[in-house]
């Protein structure tokens, strides 16, 4: 569904920019070797951003942030994965409406509540709205001699905002039912969706990473230059 640019915090804080893509959906051990790959050994470097996201999907991007669980990325990635092309239309369509967009618990429930929208992808202007109300849905008896005078963008804007209705560039979404939260937190991740795993190093370099950290925790202390002993005369 979209690719995330994993990135070495500890190393970024260094001067330097150590990163690398990641698909999601994904899997442990993709995650696990994009780690090791950018230095995450769980004893030096322990922290990981998102410093970019790509995909076919930019309006996601504009409301995901650097610092976003793996899990929580993932579990939504696997969301989006399960819907229809009908339902990611209206998906894109709530996030064009702002609505359930800060933050990815917010897209996690979104996704899981598309049901209780009402999504029209051939309306795009207020005036078709109107028509659609008038002509098919005949919301408003009017007799046939007169369906040609009738203001049907003027009426389309007041359903629209009567009803909370948004215009989207997919086409023209309103609520239409109860909205549940079924997501409260990563808690409510199931296993098959979690991901993140620090990467298994072996002692070896376990032992060399603990050391050059005791290193730069307690360098050596430097000792003063031995004084030449002079005789008085």
């Amino acid at each position: 569904m979209f690719e995330a640019c994993v990135t070495n915090l500890g190393k970024y804080n260094e001067g330097q920019l150590v990163y690398e893509r990641v698909a999601f959906p994904t899997d442990t051990e993709t995650v696990q070797a994009a780690l090791k790959k950018i230095g995450i050994d769980g004893i030096r470097y322990e922290e990981v951003f998102i410093a970019d996201y790509d995909g076919d999907m930019p309006q996601l991007y504009e409301h995901l942030g650097e610092y976003e669980s793996i899990d929580e990325l993932n579990h939504l990635a696997c969301l989006l994965s399960e819907l229809n092309e009908y339902e990611l239309e209206v998906f894109e369509a709530v996030m064009d409406s702002g609505e359930y967009t800060g933050s990815v618990k917010d897209l996690i429930n979104l996704a899981q509540n598309l049901d209780s929208y009402n999504f029209y992808s051939d309306i795009h202007t207020e005036e078709e709205l109107g028509r659609m109300y008038i002509q098919e849905l005949e919301a408003v008896p009017v007799p046939e001699h007169l369906i040609d005078y009738i203001d049907y963008e003027a009426y389309g804007r007041d359903v629209r905002i009567n009803e909370d209705g948004h215009l989207a560039p997919g086409g023209y979404v309103v609520g239409g039912g109860s909205f549940v939260e079924h997501y409260h937190g990563i808690e409510d991740i199931p296993d098959e969706h979690r991901v993140f795993s620090m990467p298994k190093v072996p002692i070896r370099e376990q032992m060399a990473a603990y050391q050059e950290m005791a290193k730069q925790a307690h360098p050596p202390a430097e000792r003063p230059a031995p004084k030449a002993d002079r005789e008085e005369r």
